[in-house]
């Protein structure tokens, strides 16, 4: 089937079997635990999703990409995985699973898993059995096991820092009771990493791409994907020698970092796409790898996953310049790579972007903790700075609509269609983020943006089930709430309703022609079809081209764009 294929055109069941279908995918991003709760435990689960499929149809996604939902002590948000191949209990069951899997194709809506190949939890039966084992054994080489240095090996391997922060090393206790070797955790110490010099550890997770593509999951969200591979000969550089070593803002650009972006991680994605195929359509993939703009293809390569993450609108100020340079420049690497662009402005792990664009443009990338009783915006660690709310919420819609309208794969993150702001009024006894724990004071963690969603104006937890839920949501999430803005004139989601079902009428093709305006506060584009999207980053107003305007992100002044506003005409 033809890329350049009008999606209004096709039915659900040609949109669910064209093998092109993530080329300009719509992706809405779940977070189990905090989308609904079908037995008022607190906690969201997989039956709740299922209930929540004709909102999912409604809003005219065509994929929901859905965070982990393993068996997890969830010691980072259920990314540390303590069985591959099953549902955690307290979200439901394999046969919960399916019938969602179900619910979501008769929907005409794709699925996509998120897997975890970097690490597994440190409760995983493997690293059960690598505790129990002696050293050298088959048990431990699935893992990363180093002995310590220093005459008792007291001292870890090297001096790397985890993520999350402390060392990237912890010691174990050896089955007779002595002081033993170091396992590796690039993240939390309940996430040791995996060895994928291990031919078994490379069949499992074949074995598990089968399971869930057996299952009807359509494609796979990869955590971490530039980590797999690791270099660990002796003498290991310490981080000041890696600090210096560095050869780009993103980390290294030459494949010679000793366990980011290594060149041998893509041997691994090349069997894996091999698996992908054997389905019809075949299984796709989108990385998650952070890594120098130069090296992201090599992830999104059709002889890999296909699809990687570009993440530089998120780590962008709202600004014209910005967003033509970063559209031009990704738009022009996924042509010469045969991928397809993604993009992206809010998921599980950033702040809202309709926080973040409420914010001085001093602020981009930093962490933040705010509340909504006052102006103040607490900076972690740092002085008070002025947030604007209805700047963010307008910038947001403008933003996004712009996004829609370019080429490529669009991602969503739960709750954005709201126009939902970030919560930071959560009591330090109720955060759930070791991020937060392990860097108190620096960062203030990423609950902020996992808190439950607003379903009801009233009522627990604001309708997200019949009890609470497992992080506190703020009283003003009544006015997010589904039920106020269902049917209500130009609230956000009604905005993201008519976006998405205008997305698939006018979307064909992959190309972009911009529209020169003399106004450097204005990004005009035209695609195919003789559809146009017009965005003012300025604060005045703007004339507006000639056409019928189908959609604006705010109400048109006098029949121009307003400030902070984008339009889709044709």
């Amino acid at each position: 089937m033809s890329t350049t294929a009008t999606l209004a055109t096709l039915s659900d069941s040609d949109r669910l079997a064209d093998p092109n279908w993530w080329r300009q995918a719509a992706v809405y991003q779940i977070y189990p635990r905090s989308f609904a709760d079908s037995n008022g435990d607190g906690m969201g689960d997989i039956k709740g999703i299922t209930a929540k499929v004709p909102y999912l149809k409604e809003l005219g996604i065509d994929a929901v990409w859905l965070s982990p939902f393993y068996p997890s002590a969830l010691a980072d948000g259920g990314y540390d995985v303590d069985d591959y191949r099953d549902v955690d209990p307290k979200l439901g069951t394999l046969a919960d699973f399916d019938e969602m899997a179900k619910a979501l194709h008769a929907a005409g809506i794709k699925l996509i898993a998120d897997i975890v190949p970097n690490h597994s939890s440190n409760r995983h039966e493997w690293f059960k059995e690598a505790l129990a084992a002696p050293k050298g054994s088959a048990a431990r080489e699935r893992y990363i096991f180093r002995d310590g240095k220093g005459p008792n090996g007291e001292f870890p391997p090297s001096d790397w820092d985890s993520v999350f922060g402390g060392p990237a090393w912890e010691r174990i206790t050896e089955p007779d009771g002595t002081p033993g070797q170091w396992y590796m955790h690039i993240f939390a110490k309940e996430q040791p990493d995996l060895n994928w010099s291990s031919r078994e550890v490379r069949d499992d997770f074949l074995k598990t791409l089968r399971f869930w593509s057996d299952r009807g999951v359509d494609g796979f969200r990869v955590d971490v994907a530039h980590a797999l591979t690791k270099d660990l000969t002796e003498p290991l550089l310490s981080k000041l020698e890696l600090t210096e070593a560095n050869s780009g803002t993103d980390g290294f650009d030459d494949g010679s970092h000793p366990f980011w972006d290594r060149d041998d991680v893509h041997d691994i994605y090349v069997e894996w796409r091999e698996v992908f195929n054997e389905y019809h359509p075949p299984r796709t993939a989108v990385a998650e790898a952070w890594v120098h703009a130069t090296r992201r293809a090599r992830y999104a390569s059709p002889e890999g996953l296909g699809q990687a993450f570009n993440f530089d609108l998120l780590q962008a100020d709202f600004d014209a310049e910005d967003f033509r340079e970063i559209i031009t420049r990704n738009l022009a690497e996924a042509a010469a790579t045969g991928a397809s662009s993604t993009w992206v402005f809010s998921n599980h792990d950033v702040v809202r972007h309709a926080t973040r664009y409420g914010l001085p443009k001093a602020s981009k990338g930093k962490k933040h903790a705010k509340g909504q009783d006052g102006k103040g915006w607490l900076l972690a660690g740092g002085p008070k700075e002025e947030l604007d709310v209805d700047l963010g919420e307008r910038r947001a819609r403008a933003a996004t609509l712009l996004m829609l309208a370019v080429p490529g794969s669009a991602y969503l993150y739960q709750g954005e269609e709201l126009g939902l702001q970030e919560v930071a009024e959560i009591p330090d006894s109720e955060r759930q983020d070791p991020a937060f724990f392990r860097n108190r004071g620096v960062e203030v963690g990423r609950d902020g943006c996992r808190v439950p969603l607003p379903w009801k104006v009233e009522g627990t937890s604001f309708g997200f089930g019949d009890g609470g839920a497992h992080l506190p949501q703020p009283d003003w999430f009544s006015k997010y709430a589904v039920e106020a803005q269902d049917g209500t004139e130009n609230s956000t989601l009604e905005l993201y309703r008519a976006a998405l079902k205008l997305r698939r009428e006018l979307q064909a093709g992959e190309e972009l022609e911009w529209v020169e305006t003399g106004n450097p506060e204005v990004l005009h584009f035209r695609r195919p079809g003789s559809w146009q999207s017009v965005t003012n980053f300025g604060d005045t107003a703007v004339e507006l081209p000639a056409g019928t305007v189908l959609v604006s992100s705010a109400p048109l002044v006098d029949g121009k764009l307003g400030a902070n506003s984008t339009a889709w005409l044709r």
